[in-house]
């Protein structure tokens, strides 16, 4: 029989409940007609490009899609595109899936190179794998999970690109870890003169910890050696506490070597907005043999889709789902799942389908000490804020002291917001003055 993921009985336990008292506490949302779409009007026969937020869509000069295996193939061909590209005084940017909400994943008028290869190979005397730049998660989950493996620290979604990842240097939920940068040995990359070079902490250091959280400035990386762990199996456990004790909480736990993963929550209903939080940690089972298949998303990821999209200006919806959450996952939630089952779930799962709406993230990394001010700061905030806040998830994130543009350079609690925004630009500019007032505010 094929295990539930943990994911999709959070979000969506008592979703059948859920969807039979859906239609009665359905938000009535207001008429969209009269409003101007942020979308450009672009030229027919333009090469446009978007990325996730679908807010951002841009004409390009070239999009090359990129297949060959990381030898003297790809070499040449990146070597080529950006050759052309610097002569004609054009930017570059290589990516895998343009996550990247900004526009921040797409060379304006410039070439647009996309990678679309998995290859992913192991090395078990060194626990490393060696993964293509365009290899995404998905990948590197398909590929260790049959061998026992596991990667170290991943984004918390599997369509997210391997390299892209180390660009940003994004964080997990693997606990107790710092950003993904800290797990990657070495790579190779194309400087902008075509010169190929290998870098690591012993060799061309300064370039390692630039394109560490570089955004891709210094070159194109062509793959990647990165550090993996054992898969194991995990036993979850549910805390209910006042949110301003979140930040402690995460500090105790990470002294616990039991535990793998971690997370936490905060409510997000009007009345008693950030008040209540759950923290959740997965402890390490006392059997890991017959470790199954890493579960992926089935149809209770599409009834949470429903749980979470409910909540769209539905304050009794936003409680209902607090309630799953906090009182019936827990108890529907006490058998083992494998570490890569976790982290085995696509961001698509909550997509919510309206092609009006896009979902804004935002993230804050606040050191744990200040976590009480920090959410004094969004109770003042956000609900005069008149955002259509949907989450609020936390994480902890290791302290980075390599990375030239660390963004945890002490132990930091990462709080990951969602909200729902309309595609014009009058919710655009609400948006914006929100932004504004934290960091005025922080």
């Amino acid at each position: 029989m094929k295990k539930i993921s943990r994911r999709a009985i959070l979000l969506s336990s008592g979703a059948a409940l859920g969807l039979l008292v859906a239609s009665r506490y359905r938000a009535n949302l207001p008429s969209q007609s009269g409003i101007e779409p942020l979308s450009p009007k672009l030229a027919t026969g333009s090469t446009v490009l978007n990325d996730a937020s679908e807010l951002n869509a841009t004409r390009v000069h070239k999009h090359i899609i990129l297949r060959e295996n990381p030898d003297i193939a790809l070499i040449n061909r990146l070597r080529k595109e950006i050759g052309e590209a610097r002569k004609e005084s054009r930017p570059v940017c290589v990516s895998a899936a343009r996550h990247s909400m900004g526009g921040q994943s797409i060379p304006k008028n410039g070439h647009a190179i996309e990678f679309k290869n998995g290859l992913i190979e192991v090395d078990s005397s060194s626990m490393t794998y060696t993964a293509h730049a365009g290899a995404r998660w998905s990948d590197v989950i398909r590929f260790l999970d049959p061998l026992g493996l596991s990667p170290t620290v991943m984004q918390s979604n599997n369509d997210f690109g391997v390299a892209a990842t180390f660009c940003v240097n994004a964080h997990g939920w693997p606990f107790p870890f710092g950003p993904m940068g800290s797990t990657v040995r070495s790579f190779r990359m194309i400087l902008p003169d075509g010169e190929l070079v290998n870098c690591s902490r012993d060799e061309n250091q300064n370039l390692f910890f630039l394109t560490m959280g570089g955004y891709g400035l210094t070159g194109a990386i062509v793959d990647l050696e990165i550090s993996m762990l054992p898969n194991q199996k995990l036993i979850p456990v549910f805390e209910k506490m006042q949110s301003f004790d979140l930040g402690k909480s995460f500090l105790k736990a990470r002294l616990n070597q039991q535990i793998n993963m971690a997370y936490g929550r905060m409510n997000v209903d009007r009345d008693e907005f950030c008040q209540h939080a759950l923290m959740v940690t997965y402890h390490t089972g006392n059997d890991q043999n017959d470790l199954p298949p890493a579960s992926g998303s089935g149809w209770t990821s599409k009834l949470s889709r429903h749980i979470y999209r409910f909540q769209l200006g539905n304050e009794r919806m936003k409680k209902f789902r607090w309630w799953t959450e906090t009182d019936i996952a827990p108890r529907l939630t006490r058998t083992e799942v494998t570490r890569n089952s976790l982290i085995n779930e696509p961001v698509a799962t909550l997509d919510d389908r309206d092609p009006k709406r896009a979902d804004i993230l935002h993230e804050y990394f606040v050191a744990p000490e200040k976590f009480p001010d920090f959410v004094l700061i969004c109770q003042q905030i956000i609900p005069n804020s008149y955002q259509e806040f949907l989450n609020i998830t936390l994480r902890y994130v290791n302290q980075d002291d390599e990375s030239y543009l660390s963004y945890a350079t002490t132990p930091r609690i990462a709080a990951v917001m969602s909200f729902s925004q309309e595609k014009t630009k009058r919710a655009e500019a609400d948006m914006r003055n929100m932004t504004k007032m934290f960091k005025v505010e922080l």
